[in-house]
């Protein structure tokens, strides 16, 4: 598949769509929406649907977020050039290609073996380089790397992960999605000292579960 103008055209129709209707309003996260070609980290079959706002099954049973979900949830991180990422859960790439294209330095990790090596030859191909590219678990972080601006968590979690949290810079945020299979509630953690962090709550949304260790 090739980054044809009827893409290009299709990603501008997305991004309107973004801006207007679901009132994203960080013009940073919308022109990387607009620059990443989403059908690429999609098999083929999705390809003439994969600027609507919808989600798609990828590899190992996972699925690829709506884009108005990357857009809130990158938007909630608030990212500056050069922030610091550490991000739990590659999945695809899509995401992570949004936050390399806002100018963040992301350290990403991805427990399904295969994502992962999708991934990794994904962004060979588009010449998107992440600081540091993990398989692993994600419950445990990259304290090697730590503190981090910004943790961005892409799959729900039932109990938050407080180790996360101690990886995180005195003023840096979190975005994790945070409650039952069924339903999550898209949570923000900023951590205003070593003891203390302001909670903020942004919405439902149905995210793949967040599990310990790794699969082969």
């Amino acid at each position: 598949m090739q980054d044809s103008y009827v893409h290009k055209g299709k990603r501008k129709i997305l991004v309107d769509y973004l801006r207007q209707k679901m009132d994203i309003t960080d013009e940073n996260v919308l022109a990387a929406i607009n620059k990443v070609p989403r059908h690429l980290f999609l098999e083929s079959v999705f390809e003439d649907y994969a600027y609507e706002d919808r989600a798609f099954p990828i590899l190992a049973k996972q699925t690829i977020s709506h884009p108005s979900t990357v857009a809130e949830q990158t938007a909630l991180l608030e990212i500056e050039e050069k922030d610091k990422v550490l991000e739990i859960g590659t999945g695809c790439g899509y995401q992570t290609a949004v936050l390399i294209t806002m100018n963040a330095w992301v350290y990403t990790i991805e427990r399904q073996k295969d994502l992962h090596d999708f991934s990794q030859k994904k962004f060979r191909e588009l010449h998107l380089r992440p600081k540091f590219q993990s398989f692993g678990d994600g419950f445990l972080g990259l304290p090697t790397f730590a503190p981090f601006d910004k943790i961005l968590v892409t799959c729900g979690a039932e109990i938050l992960p407080t180790e996360l949290l101690h990886q995180l810079k005195v003023g840096g945020k979190m975005v994790i999605p945070l409650g039952k299979t069924d339903e999550q509630i898209l949570t923000r953690f900023t951590k205003r000292s070593e003891r203390e962090f302001e909670r903020e709550e942004f919405g439902a949304y149905k995210f793949v579960p967040m599990l310990n260790d790794t699969n082969h």
